[in-house]
């Protein structure tokens, strides 16, 4: 039997060796304690930043990122609240751009240089000079002129109305100071609406100032034409090309398709003014006054078809056929001054066909008509008969190591009044011209040509055909 003083030591003496341990182990135990809680502590101040973050940039509350905690030691578990991520907030709906947004700003400018190398420069007076309706620069003193310096705006107001303004920097206005013209004006040339009628946008009404749809050449830009100006007999029914009025241009998808694909090809198109177009004008010409309350009807019916059906050299070829037709009453200026209050018949018809050039192309117009002329006989207007158009052969060479190149040659008659200048005077035009269009770049266009001319002067005091030789070049930058 053990000693009940020996037991008793021996206890004593285990409590005082315990007492330390478990102390320690006390201590311990709190240290961990309190370093798990200052644990939950962080991570409960991450989550309420998170919060804070997702609330301030809602746009980026879809992304959470994951923040790892650092295991801690073997202790009892702790359970926390789980603090639900906060829902990402609906997209925000696109907004709508107002029209003004929409609107495009473009144009070009014409550097252009002439000279008259051999021929009638100048003249007596009451001779014809060389000179040209299509070109004031043409002339005994003609070196560089700006030919145009357009500025386009368009676009689209909404899914049905777009718009269209074009205006021209390098208008002249005439009878200034001892007859002097000033140059450099800045003249409406386009101030329209187009209006789509059907959800296809194949049907159109166009309202305001526009081009007349009469004569493929008239309705080709200015800065889509591979010779430098438009034909005298083509665009006498409509010097200037536009008037004020409304007009209805129908394409069907098919021939739009076609016209597309050329386009898209690099071809030289007329514009999109419809495979069919039909309107009603003042019929005084571009920026005069109506004068006479009559209207001018006109029409034009245009189609373009492939030529892949006959096989061999016309594979991939595309040709377009056309008519147009134009009734009217003018009313052209006079030498006493003013306008005549005589109305004078101004009625026309044309046809046109062309060959895209895939390489190779041909393009030709013809019209017919009757227009105000100054007959020498009676001093005086009358209505007589006009004819005249052109002829041009083209080769066109789409890539080459220095760019686009198209060589041109063009034949063009016209005999008839040119209703356009005062006193209605008769025009006897027939000009051989042959050039070469060259595209360095998309923004650059250069054009050279010579031109052996024969016509007589836009003026019904001054008689006989001048002839002579003619070289110009012009520079062409499109922004």
């Amino acid at each position: 039997m053990i000693n009940s003083k020996v037991f008793k030591a021996a206890l004593a003496a285990s409590v005082f060796v315990a007492v330390p341990n478990v102390a320690a182990a006390a201590e311990d135990q709190s240290a961990r304690i309190a370093d798990l809680q200052r644990q939950v502590d962080e991570l409960k101040a991450m989550v309420m930043a998170l919060k804070d973050a997702q609330a301030a940039a809602p746009a980026f509350a879809a992304v959470q990122p994951q923040v790892s905690a650092p295991a801690p030691p073997a202790a009892p578990a702790v359970q926390l609240a789980s603090a639900q991520p906060a829902s990402a907030p609906a997209a925000a709906p696109e907004k709508k751009k107002a029209w003004y947004e929409k609107l495009q700003l473009r144009g070009y400018t014409q550097l252009r240089l002439n000279e008259v190398i051999a021929g009638d420069k100048n003249a007596p007076a009451g001779k014809s000079r060389l000179r040209s309706v299509q070109d004031g620069g043409i002339n005994e003193n003609g070196n560089f002129s700006i030919r145009r310096a357009r500025l386009v705006v368009q676009g689209d107001i909404s899914n049905r109305v777009s718009l269209y303004m074009q205006g021209d920097l390098s208008a002249a206005v005439s009878n200034q100071t001892g007859g002097e013209s000033r140059q450099n004006f800045f003249q409406m040339r386009d101030a329209y609406a187009d209006v789509w009628l059907d959800k296809a946008k194949t049907l159109k009404v166009r309202l305001g100032q526009s081009k007349i749809p009469f004569g493929w050449e008239n309705l080709q830009s200015s800065s889509n034409r591979a010779p430098l100006d438009r034909s005298d007999a083509i665009n006498a029914p409509v010097p200037g090309e536009r008037d004020l009025g409304i007009v209805a241009y129908y394409t069907p998808p098919k021939i739009q398709a076609i016209w597309d694909e050329l386009s898209h090809d690099g071809q030289k198109l007329f514009g999109n003014y419809g495979a069919l177009g039909v309107g009603v004008y003042d019929g005084q010409s571009i920026n005069r006054a109506e004068k006479n309350g009559g209207m001018m009807t006109v029409a034009m019916a245009t189609m373009p078809f492939r030529l892949d059906g006959l096989g061999g050299l016309f594979e991939g070829q595309v040709a377009e056929i056309g008519a147009s037709a134009m009734r009217n009453k003018f009313r052209p200026e006079i030498r006493a001054g003013g306008v005549s209050a005589v109305d004078y018949d101004d009625n026309h018809v044309g046809i046109h066909a062309l060959l895209y050039p895939k390489p190779f192309g041909v393009q030709a117009e013809w019209t017919w008509g009757k227009t105000p002329e100054w007959d020498r006989a009676t001093g005086t207007i009358k209505s007589k008969d006009s004819s005249g158009g052109y002829v041009m052969a083209m080769y066109r060479v789409p890539k080459s190591p220095i760019g686009q190149i198209i060589p041109f040659a063009r034949w063009q008659h016209y005999r008839g009044g040119w209703k356009a200048a005062t006193n209605a005077p008769r025009l006897e035009t027939d000009e051989y011209e042959m050039g070469v269009e060259w595209l360095p770049l998309k923004e650059l266009e250069l054009t050279f040509s010579y031109a052996n001319l024969s016509r007589t002067e836009a003026d019904e005091r001054r008689t006989g055909r001048a002839k002579g030789d003619l070289v110009r070049a012009q520079v062409q930058w499109n922004y």
